[in-house]
């Protein structure tokens, strides 16, 4: 076996009708190992048509040593007895004992036995480069440097071209910003919320105004977000956008977009969180 492994030792005894053996002897701390270890024991017992009785004992061993010279098993004694129908075991007298020879296992290694023969480190120094390799070396320092200096001018181009980017790219006024969101709001307070399809709509548009206000004015990612997590990245941030508020329009917005229709809100909800974007988005 290989260190790790798992080997199954079994001892198996045969009684004649009327003998019986002491199963104590056979318990695993009786078990005399070098070198292993017992993983795991169990036994059986089988009644043949003669009245014969066969005993098996199994032991699971194991070893994770390296340095055990050996890896043996050792003998056992079994005592056995004969009882008469109705005595228990205990009150027989012993018949006689039975000798388990010992047992032995090899232990294999992928490594050779003699340590000698490995040599891995010698005591000698190391072979010296040829001389032209030791000449070579600046060269290939000198290249090495050279390939950089390409990839170093090529990121600063692409710095400079994202930097005159920004520059060039039109920034949303914060007047701009709220006509576009009250517009959007107008668009929503003319839509017909008497029906189920016409809420829902109504709603989907209240979430994203509520989300994208969220981001254009506190920088918060709240397309991609929760409610809950909107709430908790508005408290921390110190804005004074009604946090509450927000979180209340948001999953009002939700429930109506994906309950089914017997729980969507009604008419009445969605006027109340129309006046509550309004007041989301005041100044």
């Amino acid at each position: 076996m290989f260190v790790g492994d798992r080997a199954t030792y079994t001892i198996e005894l045969t009684c004649k009708r009327g003998v019986e053996i002491l199963p104590d002897d056979l318990s695993g701390d009786k078990l005399k190992l070098e070198g292993l270890e017992l993983a795991g024991s169990d036994n059986s017992r089988q009644s043949g048509r003669d009245g014969a009785t066969t005993y098996q004992f199994r032991y699971v061993v194991t070893t994770y040593r390296v340095d055990a010279p050996r890896l043996t098993i050792g003998p056992m004694t079994v005592r056995y007895a004969t009882a008469r129908p109705g005595q228990r075991l205990e009150e027989a007298a012993p018949a006689g004992e039975v000798q388990v020879p010992p047992a032995s296992i090899a232990l294999r290694s992928a490594l050779p036995d003699e340590a000698d023969v490995l040599d891995i480190r010698r005591d000698r120094p190391a072979t010296p480069r040829p001389a032209v390799f030791a000449m070579l070396q600046p060269v290939g320092v000198g290249l090495v440097i050279v390939s950089i200096v390409p990839a170093l001018l090529a990121m600063a181009a692409v710095v400079r071209r994202r930097r005159a980017h920004l520059e060039r790219s039109p920034r949303r006024s914060v007047r701009s910003l709220r006509h576009e969101e009250r517009a959007s709001l107008d668009a929503v307070r003319a839509m017909d919320v008497s029906s189920i399809a016409g809420r829902r709509d109504a709603f989907t548009a209240l979430d994203a105004l509520v989300r994208a206000h969220v981001r254009d004015v506190c920088g918060i990612p709240g397309p991609s977000l929760t409610p809950a997590e909107i709430g908790s990245a508005l408290s921390s941030h110190g804005t004074r956008v009604p946090v509450e508020l927000v979180t209340t329009v948001l999953t009002t917005c939700e429930r109506a977009r994906y309950a089914p229709a017997h729980a969507s809100p009604s008419a009445d909800v969605c006027r109340e969180a129309i006046e509550q974007v309004e007041q989301v988005i005041a100044p």
